[in-house]
């Protein structure tokens, strides 16, 4: 009796975007131990506190918009996995839509690392830090969203 070829779960499929999202928040992580060792203090360059605050001020309603509008270019590239003419193979399209979106992402807790080089204390490395952590988990790579992908190229493979 032949066997036929195991297929890859959609689950594993992932493997590689999934590796994305543990190295951007290896790299929060990393944020957060730098800033607590000697080698984070020694490079400090504190600010006139008006223009910190300021500063401040604008890396957070940056990563207030940095948020929606994440999900809205998600949104687009998610879309356009689906339709968009090519022979690239659903997991390298969904890859790209990860890659993206984790960039997006992780720069708001290079805000954190940022505000804390100029001078900043804990508390701001740490708030950037969680909203973009709470990113990662928003838009982390999903099964449902990978399968979508896959099911509309077959059937633009099959019509064609």
């Amino acid at each position: 009796m032949r066997q036929q070829p195991k297929t890859n779960s959609p689950a594993s499929d992932l493997t590689m975007h999934w590796l994305v999202v543990g190295f951007m928040a290896a790299l929060l992580l990393g944020y957060i131990v730098f800033c607590h060792t000697s080698q984070g203090a020694a490079l400090q360059q504190p600010l006139a506190d008006h223009d910190r605050i300021l500063l401040r001020t604008i890396l957070y309603v940056a990563a207030i918009v940095t948020m929606p509008i994440t999900n809205l270019i998600r949104h687009i590239q998610l879309r356009l996995n689906q339709t968009m003419p090519g022979n690239k193979s659903a997991k390298s399209r969904y890859l790209l839509t990860v890659i993206v979106s984790m960039t997006l992402i992780e720069s708001i807790g290079a805000y954190g690392l940022i505000m804390y080089l100029l001078g900043d204390g804990y508390n701001t490395l740490y708030i950037f830090t969680i909203v973009s952590a709470l990113g990662m988990y928003l838009y982390r790579p999903k099964v449902n969203e990978y399968e979508s992908i896959v099911e509309a190229l077959a059937e633009r493979s099959e019509t064609a």
